[in-house]
């Protein structure tokens, strides 16, 4: 073995080796894990027991805005179709959302707010601020602003450049070789 191929096998030791310290997937997969359970308790501690964090994931889009169509519903959550038809039967059947024809498209059917839905929301958001604090618990104010524009930048990554579209087929993520329209 000639000293090329030393050389190129150590740079290629040296690159897995770079490649296997980083972290941040395994890291965000972990906080992902431990956060839904920590969020799941507080949520039961507030009375909150209907609502997985799952669920407040599609009401806390919803709350941002009324009367959405379910398509852009599950662009926004990133959930396929068919998990989110599922996921809103059963926040329908608890009271919180009705679904409704548009007005303007009658084939269109949006997701509308319920009073029971607008009461729901303010305890919900009293946990969701707790579990704020919780998460930036020792960090500066410029701390939380930079980590979240990094995240928004990961998040930007993996739903842009990588072409990620959810699809209602079988309730998977595919990946396609073009870019989503926006």
């Amino acid at each position: 073995m000639g000293w090329r191929e030393i050389h190129n096998i150590c740079i290629q030791d040296q690159l897995i080796t770079l490649i296997l310290r980083r972290e941040g997937g395994f890291l965000i997969a972990k906080i992902h894990q431990i956060s839904g359970r920590i969020f799941g308790r507080i949520l039961k501690k507030a009375g909150i027991n209907e609502i997985n964090p799952a669920q407040g994931r599609i009401l806390f889009v919803i709350w941002k805005k009324d009367e959405i169509p379910i398509s852009e519903l599950a662009k926004r959550t990133l959930l396929s179709k068919s998990t989110l038809t599922s996921m809103l039967d059963r926040l329908e059947k608890a009271g919180y959302v009705t679904r409704v024809r548009s007005k303007e498209d009658r084939r269109a059917i949006l997701i509308k707010r319920t009073e029971e839905n607008k009461l729901l929301e303010k305890k919900y958001i009293q946990v969701s601020n707790e579990m704020t604090d919780l998460f930036y618990t020792g960090f500066a104010l410029k701390e939380i602003d930079t980590f979240e524009d990094y995240l928004k930048r990961i998040l930007a990554n993996l739903t842009k450049k990588s072409y990620i579209r959810a699809y209602a087929t079988r309730g998977e993520v595919q990946c396609t070789s073009e870019p989503e329209n926006q």
